[in-house]
């Protein structure tokens, strides 16, 4: 198993859920976040005054899939969330031990 995350824009959330749901992917868990990379942030100027934006809004889709489905989440990811431009984001992909689902007690696996 594998939980996957991906840091992305926050207009490409909604259109990352559907294609997700539409390749199988059962759960997903979404949290808005701030961060910046490689572009730092940015400046703007409100009323007259520039300020410095250090920590851009993005969002975390957090999937945990079965090692056989990782190819096609990312896959899926990377067409639907590209806009071509700086700061469409990351994924990273992280090994996932063990899984319970807390109603059932199912384990690992059935858990997701």
């Amino acid at each position: 198993m594998k939980l996957v995350v991906a840091i992305i824009k926050p207009f490409k959330v909604d259109e990352v859920r559907e294609a997700l749901s539409e390749a199988g992917v059962a759960g997903v868990t979404v949290t808005e976040v701030k961060g910046f990379g490689r572009q730092r942030g940015h400046t703007e100027l409100y009323r007259g005054a520039e300020y410095v934006v250090d920590f851009l809004p993005k969002c975390k889709i957090e999937v945990a899939i079965d090692d056989d489905r990782v190819d096609q989440v990312l896959e899926t990811i990377v067409q639907v969330a590209n806009t071509g431009r700086i700061g469409d984001g990351k994924i990273f992909v992280i090994p996932l031990g063990h899984a319970v689902r807390i109603r059932t007690g199912e384990t690992d696996a059935r858990a997701i």
